[in-house]
């Protein structure tokens, strides 16, 4: 992110008040705006350069086309390495990179093994997500990473074939199973994603999460004076209550973005095939019953359609819910961490995404 990039000076953290979810929310609108994507290698580097010019004085005053390039860097670097997040894996990226994993897992009738495999699909792009947009101070080793992987999968593969076989022999009306066969994916899909985020950040939960004071305005503008930012602060430790905060709250997350996105499709496109006429009418023309592709293809896309609606809807406001940079009272974690918080007794640590 910026706080990386040389300079004495420190950008705002954002045009918008952190501390509210409203103004969190439109500060995530931004970190996952898709058309930061297509900013490339030039775009990144011209976007360095207009933040290095505002933090070694070169620009004196914030511009449009400053906050657009703190968007492209804040998008695109993350916050602890400093390094580009890898394209796919980066949370402007992640509608995109699910649209299709998330479509081919509402399919209908996959059967066994088109669900294993799109459970497999699924936890292999939520453990790359999750271990890429994660807290590097405690990384996971490649081996830790392939137990969590290897757990992920075999938990969200088990949930849904268990659910498969037990929605059918349900005596309930038929409607009510149907609607239920719908929401399996969800089910599979929440609980496995909340799963995958605790596996793939448990050595984090396991050796802590550094932590540094919340500074006043005075320290930070004596820091500025020494050519320093708060990340130049050495951190007071790592705090394993800090962790588990971030990890929970990450964990919580996934679920709330995945809950309206498995669910309100899936029902919308259950009124529209059960009960709107003009679908039925669209599907009992001739045309379309000449061409059965054509006819599998018509609900897969307006599937389709919903999902990236509300997928885009659901991300900033699910990301929101916890602030990235979080705060919390020293004194609430361990001991040897009571009574060394900044103003109001306060540290910091960053959650991850």
């Amino acid at each position: 992110m910026s706080a990386s990039l040389p300079g004495d000076r420190d950008l705002p953290a954002s045009q918008y008040d952190l501390a509210t979810y409203y103004g969190r929310v439109r500060h995530t609108v931004q970190l996952t705006d898709p058309s930061t994507l297509f900013a490339g290698t030039a775009g990144l580097e011209k976007a360095k350069k207009l933040i290095t010019d505002y933090k070694t004085g070169k620009i004196e005053n914030m511009t449009p086309d400053l906050w657009k390039a703190k968007k492209i860097v804040d998008s695109t670097l993350h916050p602890d390495t400093g390094e580009p997040v890898f394209l796919p894996f980066r949370m402007s990226c992640f509608v995109l990179s699910n649209l299709i994993v998330t479509a081919g897992l509402l399919q209908p009738g996959l059967g066994a093994f088109g669900t294993v495999a799109w459970q497999v699909t699924n936890q292999s792009l939520n453990v790359a997500i999750n271990s890429s947009n994660a807290n590097k101070s405690s990384p996971l080793t490649t081996a830790d990473l392939a137990k969590s992987y290897t757990a992920a999968v075999t938990a969200s593969c088990s949930i849904a074939l268990g659910l498969n076989a037990i929605v059918p022999r349900l005596k309930v009306a038929a409607n009510t199973r149907n609607i239920l066969s719908r929401l399996v994916p969800f089910a599979a899909v929440a609980s496995a994603g909340a799963l995958n985020v605790f596996l793939t950040r448990s050595k984090e939960m396991t050796t802590g999460t550094e932590i540094r004071p919340v500074l006043s305005l005075a320290a930070k503008a004596k820091l500025l004076e020494e050519g320093k930012s708060e990340r130049d602060i050495p951190s007071l430790g790592k705090s394993q209550k800090a962790a588990k905060i971030a990890v929970y709250e990450t964990a919580a997350s996934r679920v709330i973005n995945n809950t309206p996105i498995m669910i309100i499709p899936a029902m919308i496109l259950y009124n529209i095939q059960s009960k709107q006429a003009w679908y039925k009418r669209l599907m009992e023309k001739e045309w379309v019953k000449a061409r059965p592709r054509v006819a599998g293809t018509i609900p897969i896309g307006i599937n389709l359609c919903l999902l990236t609606v509300v997928s885009y809807i659901s991300l900033p406001l699910a990301l929101a819910v916890f602030p990235q940079q979080q705060q919390i009272d020293a004194d609430s974690l361990e001991p040897e961490f009571h009574g060394k918080g900044g103003v109001d007794g306060k540290v910091w640590f960053n959650r991850g995404l």
